[in-house]
C-alpha cells in the first residue's frame, strides 16, 4: 500500500508541475496587452510610463526568468499582486472560494441524491418507465448548455413565476454574518441567524439546479450502465440461485462491484463542479472564483488568471489522487497491478 500511495503521490507532483508550465505559457502567450488594459489609451502612448509598468509587474524580463519567479512563489504560496484590485491574489481566492465551495457541495449533494438511486433503479427495472425517465435526465442534463438552463431557471422562476430570490447570495437588504468559514449556510447556523440563513438557502436553490444538472446527467448515466454490468455478472446469478431476494441482491452485491467507475466520476464531477461555475455565477451575480476568473480574464489580470488556473490544476490531482486511493481501498486487487 505504502508503494502504491508513493508512486501515486509521485506521478501527482509531476503532474503538477507540467501543469503550471502549460498555464504559464497559454498566460503569456495568448492575445491581449496587460498594460493596454491597465493604463489605457492615453497612459499607454507614454514610453516611460510603459516601461515602469512593465518593469513593476516584471514584464520586462525573459519568459524563463518570469516562470521561474512564478513557480518559486506557488512553491512558497505567493501568487503575486493582482493587477485590478493590487492586493496579494491568494487573499482575493480566500474571499472568493468559500461562495463556490458552498454552491458546489449543495449541487454535488444533490446530484448524488438524485442521480445515484435514479440509476440504480433504470438498471433494476431496465426497459421500464423509470429508466426511460433516468435516460431523458441524463440527455438533457449532458446536452443543455450551462449558460441556456441558467437563464431559462432564472427567467421562470424569479422573472415570471415571482417564487424564488434575484441574483446573489442574500437580499440586497440582508446583510451577511460575521464571517468565521465563509460558508454562509454554516456560519448563520453557528450563529443562530435563521432569518439570514433561511435567506442564503433560498438563494442558494436556482444556481445549485442549474450547476448540478450536467453532473446530475453524467452519475445517472454511469450508474445505471455500471449496475447493468453488474447484474449481469455471473455472482449475481449466484446469488438470486441461492434463494436471495431482489434488494439484498442489489444493494448486497451488485451496488459495492458497481461503485467503482461512480466512485471515479464522482470525485472528478466535484472538482469539476469547483472549477467549472463561470457561466453559473455569471448569470447569478454569485461572487464566486467563477465570476473573479471572468472578471480577470476581461481585465487580462496574469497573476489573478495563472493563479486560479494553477489552483483548479491542483485540485482536480488532489481528487484524481484521492479517488486511486479509494480505489485500492474498494478493490485491493489494484495493489497487485
Amino acid at each position: 500500500m505504502l508503494r502504491y500511495v508513493v508512486s501515486r503521490l509521485g506521478l501527482s507532483v509531476v503532474m503538477v508541475l507540467l501543469a503550471t508550465l502549460v498555464i504559464f505559457l497559454i498566460a503569456n502567450t495568448v492575445p491581449g496587452d496587460p498594460v493596454l488594459m491597465q493604463l489605457g489609451d492615453l497612459a499607454a502612448s507614454n514610453p516611460a510610463t510603459v516601461a515602469e509598468f512593465r518593469h513593476h509587474w516584471g514584464l520586462d524580463l525573459p519568459l524563463w526568468h518570469r516562470y521561474w519567479i512564478f513557480l518559486d512563489g506557488m512553491l512558497h504560496g505567493d501568487f503575486g499582486e493582482s493587477l485590478v484590485s493590487r492586493r496579494p491574489v491568494l487573499r482575493d481566492i480566500a474571499d472568493y472560494a468559500p461562495a463556490t465551495v458552498e454552491l458546489a457541495s449543495i449541487a454535488f449533494v444533490l446530484s448524488l441524491a438524485v442521480g445515484l438511486p435514479l440509476g440504480i433503479l433504470a438498471a433494476v427495472r431496465r426497459d421500464s418507465w423509470i429508466d426511460h425517465l433516468a435516460r431523458a435526465v441524463s440527455l438533457i442534463g449532458v446536452s443543455a448548455p450551462t449558460f441556456w438552463l441558467a437563464f431559462v431557471v432564472l427567467a421562470i422562476f424569479y422573472g415570471w413565476l415571482d417564487i424564488a430570490p434575484g441574483p446573489g447570495r442574500l437580499d440586497p437588504v440582508s446583510f451577511p454574518p460575521t464571517p468565521i468559514t465563509g460558508l454562509l449556510l454554516i456560519d448563520t447556523a453557528w450563529l443562530g441567524d435563521w432569518d439570514t440563513f433561511r435567506d442564503a438557502a433560498a438563494h442558494l436553490v436556482l444556481p445549485s439546479i442549474v450547476l448540478a444538472g450536467s453532473t446530475l446527467g453524467l452519475i445517472t448515466r454511469t450508474t445505471r450502465a455500471a449496475m447493468l454490468e453488474a447484474l449481469s455478472q455471473d455472482y449475481v446469478r449466484v446469488a438470486r440461485a441461492k434463494g436471495l431476494r431482489g434488494r439484498a441482491v442489489v444493494t448486497g452485491h451488485a451496488l459495492p462491484n458497481a461503485m467503482l467507475p461512480v466512485v471515479t466520476l464522482g470525485g472528478l464531477a466535484y472538482a469539476n463542479l469547483l472549477a467549472g461555475a463561470v457561466m453559473t455565477e455569471t448569470v447569478f451575480s454569485w461572487p464566486g472564483l467563477g465570476r473573479y476568473t471572468f472578471t480577470s480574464a476581461v481585465a487580462v489580470d496574469f497573476p489573478a488568471i495563472m493563479a486560479i488556473t494553477t489552483i483548479v490544476a491542483i485540485v482536480f490531482v488532489a481528487v484524481n489522487f484521492l479517488v486511486d486511493l479509494s480505489y485500492a481501498l474498494l478493490d485491493p486487487r489494484v495493489l497487485k497491478r
